[in-house]
């Protein structure tokens, strides 16, 4: 089956600039064209699209992103390469996931003590607990 850009934009949550975008900045090498130059993607697409998304979402820059497309095109010799890739990202997105679980404390924080506050009608009953 093939899809629009505009499907498939809407299949991967994703705007129709955005996809445009990828392709001239070399991340869809993959992607055929009609001979007016209409993308046409396939079902087998999709994969690739995924991995794209998912490495732009953990941070990857549009750079860090074409120069694993170029190693996938190069075969099993850089496998190893493309490994160190997705380790170093691994660890870039566990200190992600620590800074957001601080930033999650703080705000079940505030939301407790604005919930306290709410149902005594008062942020004073916070001044209370302090001095009890």
């Amino acid at each position: 089956m093939e899809y629009t850009i505009k499907e498939a934009a809407n299949r991967m949550g994703v705007s129709i600039p955005t996809l445009r975008y990828y392709d001239r900045e070399g991340l869809l090498p993959f992607i055929d064209k009609k001979p007016n130059g209409t993308r046409i993607f396939k079902e087998e697409d999709f994969g690739s699209l995924n991995m794209i998304n998912c490495m732009k979402k953990s941070g990857l820059s549009i750079k860090d992103i074409r120069r694993y497309m170029i190693l996938c095109e190069e075969g099993d010799e850089t496998l190893q390469e493309r490994l160190g890739i997705f380790l170093e990202r691994k660890e870039e997105v566990i200190k992600q996931m620590e800074e957001l679980q601080c930033i999650m404390q703080t705000i079940e924080h505030k939301i407790n003590y604005y919930q306290t506050a709410v149902d005594a009608g008062t942020e004073d009953v916070h001044k209370r607990k302090i001095n009890s």
